[in-house]
């Protein structure tokens, strides 16, 4: 039996990853915001669902409720920095307070939550940390400018992070998720209010297909469970998981521009370089 620490499992992807998890056999301990939602995480099981209240920002917490886990529920497997959500605005219209309010959960939880169960599975030489960034954290989309910066600064997180613990044995996953049948883009959205007109042309019409989509996305929440579970003992999981047929079109699609953009300009890059300096090793 595969004991998982998942924040956030409340509802969204949090929670099907948790009922996959449980469903599957294993041991899930998630994390709540609210007190009157442990009973009803618990009731997924009698015995293998636990639940824990935690705010991610909260960093001592984070700390304090990863080792509680770890002393009387017993060692963690696999971590799942879940929780998140959703800043939607114009880069100009969304104020620094959610952008900040943004980076502390989507990106200083996540930080905080692998943190705090490395030492244990650096001990163990053993465990596979994973992470919910998007396809947002590959790609980028207007108006969702503070969304997809707390993204791509969790991709950047993890790539560093896979290489300093591969030899302890420790895998790192990022989940890239496409527009799965949640209620992200619903009420777990935090709306920046619009007062420029200059971009009603651009955004007005981005903003209405999000909302008349909510509750109609391709992604099966149940199915992306069952994708990550498939991944669990591999000998070398993936570094990138992406989940959703849009994912892998959009994030395709980006990389490709990426690509381009490279090679247009290859001549200028190289054209800064000393004549006798050294060369970074590859890593």
């Amino acid at each position: 039996m595969t004991t998982f620490f998942i924040t956030g499992v409340s509802s969204g992807l949090g929670r099907a990853f948790a009922a996959g998890a449980l469903e599957a056999g294993h041991r899930v301990v998630g994390t709540v915001r609210r007190p009157e939602d442990v009973e009803t995480f618990e009731a997924l099981s009698s015995d293998r669902a636990h639940a824990r209240v935690l705010d991610v920002t909260d960093d001592d917490a984070v700390v304090r409720t990863v080792d509680e886990v770890e002393s009387n529920v017993g060692p963690i497997d696999v971590v799942i920095a879940n929780a998140g959500y959703g800043v939607e605005g114009t880069f100009e219209e969304t104020p620094l307070s959610d952008l900040r309010a943004q980076f502390a959960t989507n990106v200083f939880g996540v930080a905080a939550t692998l943190q705090a169960a490395l030492p244990h599975m650096r001990r163990r030489r053993a465990g596979h940390l994973m992470a919910v960034t998007s396809m947002g954290g590959l790609m980028a989309v207007p108006g969702m400018s503070a969304y997809c910066a707390s993204k791509f600064a969790v991709e950047g997180l993890l790539e560093s992070l896979r290489k300093e613990v591969a030899s302890f044995g420790i895998a790192v996953t990022a989940i890239e998720p496409g527009s799965f049948r949640t209620d992200w883009a619903g009420r777990s959205m935090t709306r920046a209010e619009r007062t420029i007109e200059d971009y009603d042309a651009l955004f007005d019409p981005i903003r209405a297909a999000r909302v008349e989509a909510s509750g109609n996305q391709l992604g099966n929440p149940a199915k992306a469970a069952e994708a990550v579970l498939a991944i669990l003992g591999e000998s070398e999981p993936p570094a990138h998981l992406v989940l959703g047929s849009d994912a892998l079109r959009l994030i395709g699609a980006a990389r490709v521009a990426v690509d381009e953009d490279i090679r247009r300009w290859e001549s200028l890059s190289r054209s800064t370089d000393f004549g006798d300096g050294a060369q970074l090793a590859a890593s």
